[in-house]
């Protein structure tokens, strides 16, 4: 089978394209390179002996895309869009253009040639403020920032079109927390700018590109008063797309799954974690409390792994050596 990875050249997607190469899969990865690297495809193939054919474009090209499609792709698992949550509230109109507009492309252009098989990437961001946890996939949702609200406008997207056709096999994948890197170290998370999330800006602390950590709040109902979450080794979410792939031939409609490790893990705990990766404390101040944080959110995986036979094995100090070696070993991330 062929797969076409949209955002193939990024941080999940160059990952995934590893794991389905290693399991024989043809890969085309389709990216405009905006926020990666074309350096980690290179990569990718060089790992493992295989070859990612990658295409350089924008989901706004439709007829670029049927193009790709009509090359044999059988299925496609959509990565493309932009994902950082303060940066779409400061620029709302870019980020539906761009999310549910190029997905809307993509859509028309899969009708179009008859590839009706995807794998959506979506967020835990659609759940918003939970009042239990842990978070199943039927509880409401209610994005609370323009970024989530992209990912749950295109979730219902899918969900009716799925209704209105019963050839389209729909998988609506809610990531929670990716970090880690592939063990060689090669291929890694390489975000452009300061970074929004919590380990990869640790990391830049302990390689020398940040001086300190902020801890945003202490004061939090939790047992050590920080923000809990759930972490999932970035090889272990790549698996899951490949597991979601082998399933959707018996699975038609659209249909959502939790991709976390179902444990929570504070602040505290991932920079401890990260200190015992680098050998040595690294600097952090504690700050106030930032708008919008929920204390606590992690998954409920049991329909991952009773539907999909899925599951995450990698612990928190896996993830924080393997995303270590990656920062150490490129301290600078991808050639520029």
């Amino acid at each position: 089978m062929k797969i076409l990875l949209t955002g193939g050249a990024g941080y999940i997607g160059s990952h995934t394209a590893l794991v389905l190469l290693e399991a024989g899969y043809e890969v085309v990865a389709l990216d405009n390179l905006v926020n990666s690297s074309a350096e980690s495809v290179v990569r990718v193939d060089k790992l493992t002996g295989g070859s990612v054919q990658l295409v350089v474009g924008d989901l706004s090209d439709q007829g670029l895309v049927e193009s790709a499609l009509r090359d044999g792709v059988d299925a496609v698992i959509h990565f493309a869009g932009l994902k950082a949550v303060g940066e779409s509230i400061a620029q709302p109109l870019r980020y539906f253009s761009n999310n549910v507009s190029g997905s809307l492309s993509l859509l028309r252009a899969m009708d179009a040639t008859g590839v009706r098989t995807l794998a959506f990437s979506s967020s835990a961001t659609v759940y918003g403020e939970v009042e239990r946890l842990p978070i199943t996939e039927d509880m409401p949702l209610c994005a609370a920032n323009p970024y989530g609200r992209t990912k749950q406008q295109i979730e219902q997207i899918l969900v009716d079109l799925a209704g209105s056709d019963d050839r389209w096999h729909i998988a609506l994948l809610r990531y929670f927390n990716p970090v880690g890197a592939h063990r060689s170290g090669r291929i890694g998370e390489d975000p452009h700018g300061v970074p929004n999330n919590l380990m990869p800006f640790v990391a830049q602390v302990a390689v020398g590109r940040r001086e300190k950590l902020v801890i945003y709040g202490t004061d939090y109902p939790t047992p050590d008063g920080t923000c809990i979450r759930d972490y999932v080794h970035v090889m272990d979410l790549a698996r899951g797309h490949l597991a979601a792939l082998e399933a959707l031939p018996d699975w038609p409609g659209a249909h959502a799954w939790n991709l976390g490790t179902g444990r929570g893990a504070s602040v505290w705990e991932v920079l401890r974690a990260f200190e015992r990766a680098v050998g040595h404390d690294l600097a952090h101040q504690v700050g106030p409390r930032r708008p919008g944080d929920a204390p606590v959110s992690y998954a409920d995986t049991s329909r991952a792994a009773s539907d999909l036979s899925w599951s995450a094995t990698h612990s928190l100090d896996d993830m924080c050596a393997d995303h270590w070696r990656w920062q150490q070993d490129n301290p600078d991330g991808y050639p520029g």
